[in-house]
């Protein structure tokens, strides 16, 4: 009896459409990642099990390096004419004579580490060139220094929304530089803010492991 030959067809597939939705899927991600702006100063946080999360708008952040030296940052990506307004008021408050330009780079501009004095140095540069600029710090003292009266006037701005104070510390750096930080925020009568830290796993066994496994098993 004579064999069945099976007919040969191509293997030849069509990957136009795969690789049509592919991109468009990657364009997605591209055009909905938001980017974190890079900072003029890179900082080792000390490690941490916390889970909260930290916020992007509506916050006010003052950070330090291991040299101590100082910055402010303003979060409002929600809302960006809320850190217009802030360097309006400061603008205002400490008659600096900034510009309109120079007011909306501050905008774009992800935090401050210079005295009022070079504050206008500052904005006149381009954000995108400002990480070539070696900003000194802002000046403190004993008494909160010119960070006192970032933190007053930006705490002005945002009357009547609930405003989140954070504070970003190298972990090298030393305990003056803390404290001053600190004096800024009290002499503002802000006595609760949130440290940032890096996050790590909790210990195998705590009681933070426990429900992060909970929690892990519940969303499956």
């Amino acid at each position: 009896m004579p064999s069945v030959k099976i007919p040969k067809k191509s293997t030849f597939v069509d990957m136009t459409p795969f690789v049509d939705v592919a991109f468009l899927i990657l364009t997605f991600f591209i055009m909905a990642t938001k980017f974190k702006p890079e900072e003029p100063v890179e900082i080792k946080t000390p490690n941490s099990v916390s889970t909260k999360e930290l916020p992007e708008s509506d916050a006010i952040q003052a950070t330090f390096d291991s040299s101590g030296r100082v910055f402010f940052s303003v979060l409002s990506e929600n809302d960006p004419k809320a850190k217009y307004d802030v360097i309006k008021h400061i603008n205002d408050s400490r008659s600096l004579g900034l510009t309109e330009a120079e007011m909306k780079n501050f905008v774009r501009t992800p935090s401050i580490g210079v005295p009022f004095s070079g504050l206008k140095q500052l904005l006149a540069i381009p954000q995108e060139d400002q990480k070539k600029f070696k900003q000194p710090g802002i000046p403190l003292d004993t008494l909160g220094g010119e960070l006192y009266y970032w933190i007053r006037d930006a705490v002005g701005t945002f009357t009547g929304k609930k405003l989140q104070y954070l504070i970003k510390g190298d972990n090298s750096a030393k305990y003056p530089a803390f404290k001053q930080v600190l004096t800024a925020f009290k002499k503002n009568e802000i006595f609760k803010f949130q440290m940032i830290t890096m996050l790590e796993d909790a210990p195998a066994g705590s009681e933070l492991a426990i429900m992060r496994n909970r929690e892990k098993a519940a969303s499956k």
